[in-house]
């Protein structure tokens, strides 16, 4: 049996679960944002180890007949509604995401892309840009800072070509107002106020030239590239994400070897079966490794190129699984 952490919305499981079916493939989608408020965990160690049993819509589970968890995008366990004291949920919340950090350890299964602490570890940017600069990718000069005065003489060695970047892909509020800071050029009005800097740490890099932008997945020992052709418009020149619906044209794009052989290199060297890389093509030809995200989107890649990742996502859960079985679940007493 497949266990699915994740979103009760979540458009891209939506896409997986016909090709589990088709594969007749038995699984239970949960998300732990339904616990403690709406789900049981109960473990006991044994002299074989811990034994977990998971209660959730009115079934019971032996977690340890699990073969693969999908760990995609859970949400954050949630407080019973009768807890109300702002203060006793944020104790609540942060107990259970002990708990449940401690149940993904000791959960004996194939995790894809990895346990939740693995994954905050290895989507670190300085961590995988070593190992890809180590794997012989092309990187850029990396300056990563919260001090002010290391702007200007940085800023200065590319020639003003200078682009800053979030350390971590984090929404931020702002009034009530959610707000994203995407790649953004570095100008003489930020050298200005750069004393804002030493709030919070950024990324600096060297703009590099684009002829297109790449999405490669990888999903096991399978390499699916698209490109994105963001440089039609200025509203994504220096990150696609900025409209990338309204304004990038998709398609499906050839590696060559060498660099195929180094991105199955690079999940393989963090332990990962599936990521994200995202890398640039110049207009001379060079392949410029940008980040890996261990959980990256790839929906809107496969809808817009018709690349066939969500049945290699099925491919893997279900590649540890027993043939034909009677259900694993047993009525909740």
């Amino acid at each position: 049996m497949i266990l699915i952490l994740s979103a009760a919305d979540d458009a891209s499981v939506e896409m997986v679960v016909p090709h589990l079916r088709e594969r007749g493939a038995e699984f239970l989608w949960w998300d732990p944002g339904g616990y403690p408020a709406e789900s049981r965990i109960t473990s006991r160690l044994t002299r074989e180890g811990w034994r977990h049993i998971l209660h959730t819509g009115g079934r019971t589970y032996d977690t340890s007949l699990f073969s693969a968890v999908w760990n995609r995008r859970p949400s954050p366990p949630r407080a019973p509604e009768s807890v109300t004291d702002a203060d006793h949920r944020r104790y609540v919340e942060k107990t259970a995401q002990i708990l449940l950090y401690g149940w993904e350890d000791t959960l004996d299964a194939r995790w894809f892309p990895g346990r939740s602490i693995d994954v905050i570890r290895l989507q670190n940017k300085l961590l995988n840009l070593a190992a890809a600069a180590r794997l012989g990718f092309i990187t850029p000069d990396t300056l990563v800072t919260n001090d002010s005065e290391e702007l200007i003489p940085f800023w200065a060695e590319a020639d003003g070509e200078l682009i800053a970047k979030q350390v971590e892909y984090v929404p931020f509020h702002i009034g009530g107002e959610e707000h994203v800071f995407y790649t953004t050029p570095v100008t003489r009005r930020h050298l200005t106020h750069r004393h804002r800097l030493g709030a919070s740490p950024v990324i600096l890099q060297p703009y590099v030239e684009k002829a297109i932008e790449l999405r490669i997945t990888v999903v096991g020992d399978r390499v699916f590239a698209a490109e994105i052709h963001s440089q039609g418009s200025r509203t994504t020149r220096y990150d696609y994400r900025h409209y990338e619906r309204s304004f990038s044209a998709y398609g499906i794009h050839r590696l060559p070897e060498d660099v195929e052989r180094r991105c199955l290199a690079l999940t393989a060297s963090l332990g990962l079966p599936y990521g994200c890389i995202d890398m640039i093509l110049t207009p001379d030809g060079r392949y410029v490794y940008l980040e890996i995200n261990p959980t990256g989107q790839w929906g809107w890649i496969e809808s817009a190129t018709g690349l066939p990742i969500s049945a290699a996502i099925a491919d893997w859960l279900v590649a540890a699984e027993p043939g034909p079985r009677p259900a694993t679940t047993m009525e909740s007493a």
